[in-house]
């Protein structure tokens, strides 16, 4: 199906915001069929062809060569009400060769998989290389990494998403629209997005790597309005995108989590899409007569589809190393998360309770992976531990900056033809060890607001100064709650915030958040990055009212 899907038009479809969460949209690729996607490639294939770079390469003098050799399907599905608005079947498939020659990387890529064209783009590469080499005053320094030999590895899923008919995955979209449009909503979009992305790493070090990552996300927006006022609103889907295959699409899931306000239903494991947007489409006509909220210092609520989002703003980002260095300055900003802070061991990114790790592994997470790009095993590692910031991400060539000898793993490419770099591993917080549930959390609080799903933000170019909206707000007096609320947004610096959290809920509510599309780099690349945590609470944080005055 010939797509004519622009920018604007697959945003509205989608219901996504622009800034550091989704800096482009990847409808990259050549249309192709849906049997077509699903014809697999020859491991032996991909072996003989990336040794052909790995000799080419050192044949020319590079001391170090990797090459990636990947295949990136997607398809996305969009529809409107009682309509199929857009379907799209796309295949990208190339070789990205990497060197260091004369101490200097050096990068080349080709969509032409055959020896002549990998030769080809490998000499290009040490070429690239010996040419940048004569500017460089520091050579290239790899950290080591183990030599893997011939490793798999897959995103454990039961049934993969592209497989499943359109068919089906267009009535169930429609299923939704459907459900939301007799329970109130004037407008729907929903969209299911789809990946796979089939990555063959081979490096002159030794490591021969397969890897099939799959992705999903399901997610809608539903609008309400009031014919009186000509006021409308648009609550979007509590759906998190997940490295998972289609099951995750389940009626009734097992381990959905019923909250602490009426018609209030979490997903993890399992999403009923259907269901969702029955909610949504109440939700969104009760916010209509929703009280506005009196601006001032509050006791917040945050569930973790809201919290996900703080989290990738104020921690993820700023803990990445290349931006603390200000090789993102001029693009996405820099960090106020700074070398001299680190070097302390006392500086206090949050209270005592505050324990944010970096995880590469997570099952079901967008990031998780075997190896990275680099062909580094993944794993955990802290980033704040009880409060103090003890780390950050980094990969093989900067992780001597920070005095320390091995990659944490987060190197990434979105293509076979942009080059690896540090991209945000999941980022998340971690549960209360000692039995904490919503409920305990909201009879502790006297005057607060419990904040659900994700909305409006903004954070400045040190990602410190921010403003956080979300999707549902409600009133919490005395231990309960006891009204929705509307125009909500909260203002903090990073700091000030981390360090006024006071309570945690334990593991039972612990779910993911996830960026499908989150942007970084000259020229733009995206990744998908889930960030966990359970409801937490912070104290005496200032709380505005955004309602326009006319």
């Amino acid at each position: 199906m010939k797509s004519n899907l622009d920018r604007r038009t697959f945003l509205q479809l989608s219901g996504l915001g622009i800034g550091g969460m989704m800096l482009q949209v990847p409808l990259m690729g050549n249309e192709v069929s849906v049997s077509k996607m699903l014809e697999p490639i020859d491991k032996t294939l991909k072996k003989r062809l990336a040794d052909v770079a790995l000799n080419t390469a050192t044949q020319e003098g590079a001391s170090y060569v990797d090459v990636r050799i990947g295949r990136y399907l997607n398809q996305y599905i969009f529809t409107r009400e009682e309509k199929v608005r857009n379907i799209r079947n796309t295949e990208s498939f190339g070789v990205g060769i990497r060197v260091i020659a004369n101490g200097t990387w050096g990068f080349a890529a080709t969509n032409q998989v055959n020896e002549k064209g990998i030769q080809e783009a490998a000499k290009l590469a040490v070429s690239i290389a010996k040419a940048n080499s004569k500017i460089q005053e520091d050579p290239v320094v790899l950290a080591p990494t183990s030599s893997y030999g011939e490793v798999s590895w897959q995103t454990p899923i039961k049934k993969k998403a592209i497989e499943v008919p359109i068919s089906e995955k267009v009535d169930l979209l429609l299923a939704a629209n459907a459900a939301a449009m007799e329970n109130g909503a004037d407008f729907i979009n929903s969209s299911l997005f789809q990946v796979n992305e089939q990555k063959y790493f081979a490096s002159s070090e030794g490591s021969y790597i397969d890897q099939d990552v799959h992705r999903i996300w399901p997610t809608f927006s539903v609008t309400c309005k009031d014919a009186d006022t000509g006021k409308f609103y648009a609550r979007s889907s509590i759906s998190a995108p997940m490295g998972m295959g289609y099951e995750y699409l389940q009626e009734n899931p097992s381990d959905k989590i019923i909250g602490p306000a009426e018609g209030l239903v979490f997903y993890n494991k399992g999403y009923d899409i259907v269901e969702d947007a029955i909610n949504a489409a109440k939700q969104a006509r009760q916010v209509l007569n929703a009280k506005s909220v009196e601006a001032g210092k509050y006791s917040l609520v945050l569930e973790p589809n809201h919290l996900g989002l703080t989290i990738h703003e104020s921690v993820g980002h700023p803990l990445e190393l290349d931006r603390v260095l200000g090789y993102e300055a001029n693009y996405a900003g820099t960090s106020f998360a700074t070398l001299d802070k680190w070097e302390t061991k006392k500086f206090n990114y949050g209270s005592e309770i505050v324990n944010l790790f970096a995880d590469k592994t997570q099952e079901h997470s967008l990031g998780a992976v075997g190896y990275d790009d680099e062909g580094v095993k993944t794993k955990q590692w802290d980033l704040v531990r009880d409060g103090i910031l003890v780390n950050y991400q980094a990969i093989r060539d900067q992780v001597k900056i920070i005095d320390q000898d091995q990659s944490h793993g987060c190197c990434y490419a979105d293509s076979w033809s942009t080059i690896q770099f540090q991209r945000m591993p999941n980022v998340s917080l971690e549960p209360n060890k000692t039995p904490y549930s919503v409920n305990d959390m909201i009879s502790d609080v006297e005057d607060g607001i419990y904040i659900v799903g994700r909305g409006s933000y903004s954070i400045d170019q040190q990602r410190y100064n921010f403003q956080f909206g979300g999707i549902l707000f409600y009133e919490i007096k005395n231990g309960k709650i006891t009204e929705m609320l509307k125009d909500v947004a909260y203002q903090a610096n990073t700091q000030e915030f981390w360090n006024a959290c006071s309570k945690i809920c334990d593991e039972k509510d612990y779910r993911m958040f996830g960026s499908f599309f989150d942007g970084k780099g000259q020229p733009g690349q995206v990744s998908a990055v889930s960030h966990g945590s359970s409801t937490t609470r912070f104290d005496n944080i200032n709380v505005i009212n955004t309602a326009r005055k006319i």
